[in-house]
């Protein structure tokens, strides 16, 4: 349907008739499933049966692991060498005292940041030593570095050829979108057939998952250099290479930087979702204790999670905000934000720091001095890190001679800080007061039967046995349609009959209903509150934080909290989705509105509208395009989330897949994972073209 084309009357008579047209043959074939032919759910006889190959195949693969060539000479010694970096990382993180770590992971704040970022650095690595939980960290740890180095050793040489060739960036467009559009899962049940269960496919799964932003923001940092730059570059006579390494990448190292930000983001929340498959470290802290219901060892290891992430995330995105083209210079205080600069003892606090530096500068000048007297072939590279590298080795020194004295290999008993007894204790007392609140129908056990009775288990029995399963696929085809056209509508079709054929119908509609229910609950939430932080700053500042941690953390950690006050089922999962869910659709909907131009704003103003008339009909029309993206990354989250919380008994595709690898049935695995990779493309294709229809219908009307 081609807005464009006519005008706004006859394009809103259009819909209407489109609309009726799609009523009726609805209602027709829900008459016909009630009164006179019976459709049933989707026919069990056409299932294509891919079940039982996969399993022959999986047979296959164990009989022949140690004899065919292919896994003699490319599956089994890939997986021995990464094994054998993982492991001599992970004994060297382990051997190393935890002094030496942290004041590493101070230097390295320090150096990248500031004595803020160092301090919070520090914090966040002792934490997880304060929870008994050093070793597993460090596993953790370990696993994240050696994915991340070959998730950026694969992804940037490809985002460079990317945005230098259009026919490659054009080739790896879909494949990145459909790497991008699966849910976490579904990267467990292929690594997981060829490299068996222990560590080794959790890394090659981790690099799989993070490598597209790496190659995404790679490739757009390439291309977003001004061609200005680069015919000044040619005019001087460079070579293609030359131009690529000293124009093109270091213009484009902050966009690098922002995809090895997001890709060590996303390989945390994998390396924790593949204790599935014998990962190890926190991850597998989180999964035992949430199998046994144990509260307070999983919100510890929960906690280790989220201040490794914060660690990681803060460290990264430093890295990003260097200005590589010139020296950096101290501006502000070292500590203390800048706006406390007026407070007296904010000025005696600095003052201090500042005297701690200086006396650092003078010991450090006066090892430059000497360095001067050397030769330059072995002053020249030192003098310009002598400060560095000297505080690193006294600090260094130091440290290990505290620990030599003090007995601190190990990071000390004595410290741990256990949050099991008093969380359980918790947990224990509000499941038994605040289930039901006195002889009110207050509490969480109420509210859990409010959701599971009168809005899931209605929604669920309404697609599934009221509507027949031919209206449902005319419905999203009908949308697709309205929302892109026929292309739309037929692959949409065509995804929708495949989920039918795996057998996966009944469980694809229970796990549409949950993300259907999780997110009207997260746009009714978060669209309010984007509205409120665009028109109110205080609001705004106070919710950026918050945002912030919640996109943070890992999904599986999302699980914690909810299972504390609602035991186990859909009703965790659903509530666990709406908060991991949350962040991008407030942030969009608050970014869509502050963009609106400011002049359309004065001149509604000026005819004498209201902040609500405002509100209303001129800055939420404007902003719904960027709305609409929020709530397609609303969507996406959701459905990975629904899946995930199959964990803890969400049911649908989600706990068919953890079923399918707990049990190693690799087939029952594999179709309920390819039917979520199809239904998360569906619903993320559909959203995505809704959000540029009104993006464009808002371009002509303004």
């Amino acid at each position: 349907m081609n807005v464009g084309r006519y005008s706004p009357a006859q394009n809103q008579r259009q819909i209407y008739i489109y609309l009726a047209v799609v009523a009726l043959l609805s209602l027709s074939l829900i008459v016909v499933h009630h009164l006179v032919f019976n459709f049933g759910i989707f026919p069990e006889s056409w299932n294509l049966g891919l079940r039982q190959p996969v399993e022959d195949f999986q047979r296959w693969v164990v009989g022949n692991r140690r004899s065919h060539p292919i896994f003699l000479f490319f599956f089994e010694p890939l997986s021995a060498t990464i094994d054998f970096i993982l492991r001599r990382l992970e004994n060297f993180l382990l051997w190393l005292p935890w002094p030496v770590v942290t004041a590493a992971v101070f230097l390295v704040g320090q150096k990248v940041g500031n004595l803020r970022l160092a301090l919070l650095s520090t914090v966040c690595l002792l934490f997880m030593g304060w929870l008994g939980l050093w070793d597993q960290s460090m596993q953790t740890l370990a696993l994240m570095l050696i994915s991340v180095l070959l998730s950026l050793l694969a992804g940037i040489p490809l985002g460079i050829w990317a945005g230098r060739n259009n026919r490659v960036e054009m080739a790896l467009r879909p494949v990145l979108d459909v790497m991008q559009t699966m849910p976490t899962f579904v990267y467990l049940i292929p690594v997981l057939l060829f490299f068996g269960v222990a560590r080794v496919p959790s890394v090659v799964a981790t690099v799989i998952y993070a490598i597209p932003p790496a190659v995404r923001l790679t490739s757009l940092g390439i291309r977003q250099v001004s061609a200005e730059a680069l015919e000044a570059a040619q005019a001087f006579g460079s070579t293609p290479r030359q131009i690529l390494y000293k124009v093109q990448i270091p213009m484009a190292m902050p966009s690098i930087m922002a995809g090895v930000n997001q890709t060590i983001m996303m390989a945390l929340s994998m390396v924790v979702i593949a204790a599935l498959i014998g990962a190890g470290g926190l991850g597998e802290e989180v999964l035992v204790a949430l199998r046994g219901l144990r509260v307070g060892q999983a919100l510890e290891a929960g906690l280790a999670i989220v201040f490794m992430a914060i660690l990681l995330d803060r460290v990264s995105y430093a890295f990003g905000q260097i200005d590589y083209a010139s020296a950096r210079k101290y501006q502000g205080f070292r500590l203390l934000p800048s706006r406390t600069a007026g407070l007296a003892l904010a000025q005696a606090i600095e003052r201090r720091i500042d005297r701690l530096y200086g006396a650092g500068d003078k010991l450090t000048q006066s090892v430059a001095d000497r360095l001067a007297n050397l030769p330059i072939w072995m002053a020249q590279r030192a003098a310009r890190q002598y400060a560095y590298l000297l505080i690193s080795l006294i600090f260094l020194m130091a440290l290990l001679a505290l620990m030599f004295m003090a007995d601190a290999g190990e990071f000390p008993r004595s410290w741990t800080l256990s949050l099991r007894e008093p969380v359980d204790g918790a947990v224990s007392w509000m499941r038994t007061h605040l289930y039901r609140i006195g002889d009110t129908s207050i509490g969480t056990g109420p509210f859990s039967d409010f959701i599971t009775l009168y809005l899931l288990n209605p929604l669920r029995s309404f697609l599934l046995n009221w509507l027949p399963w031919p209206v449902i696929m005319l419905a999203l085809a009908a949308l697709a349609y309205y929302v892109s056209g026929w292309r739309l509508a037929l692959a949409s079709v065509i995804g929708l009959a495949l989920i039918g054929w795996l057998g996966m119908w009944e469980l694809a509609i229970d796990t549409l209903s949950q993300v259907i229910l999780a997110v009207v609950l997260s746009v009714l939430i978060a669209v309010p509150l984007g509205v409120w932080a665009s028109q109110n700053e205080a609001v705004e500042r106070t919710l950026r934080p918050i945002l912030d941690f919640l996109q943070t953390i890992p999904a599986f950690v999302y699980l914690v909290p909810v299972i504390m006050l609602f035991n186990l089922g859909r009703v965790p999962g659903i509530l666990a989705s709406v908060l991991y869910a949350l962040p991008p659709a407030v942030r969009l909907t608050n970014l869509g509105i502050r963009q609106v131009d400011q002049a359309t704003v004065e001149a509604a103003r000026s005819f004498g509208s209201t902040t609500w008339q405002t509100l209303l009909h001129v800055q939420l029309p404007l902003a719904l395009p960027s709305i609409m993206a929020g709530i397609n990354q609303t969507i996406m989250m959701v459905l990975a989330m629904v899946v995930i919380a199959g964990l803890v008994g969400g049911g649908g595709l989600g706990y068919e897949v953890v079923a399918g690898l707990a049990q190693n049935e690799m087939g029952r695995g594999l179709e309920a994972g390819i039917a979520i990779v199809l239904l998360a493309i569906i619903l993320d294709r559909i959203t995505q073209a809704w959000a540029d229809k009104q993006r464009l219908a808002t371009r002509a009307s303004w």
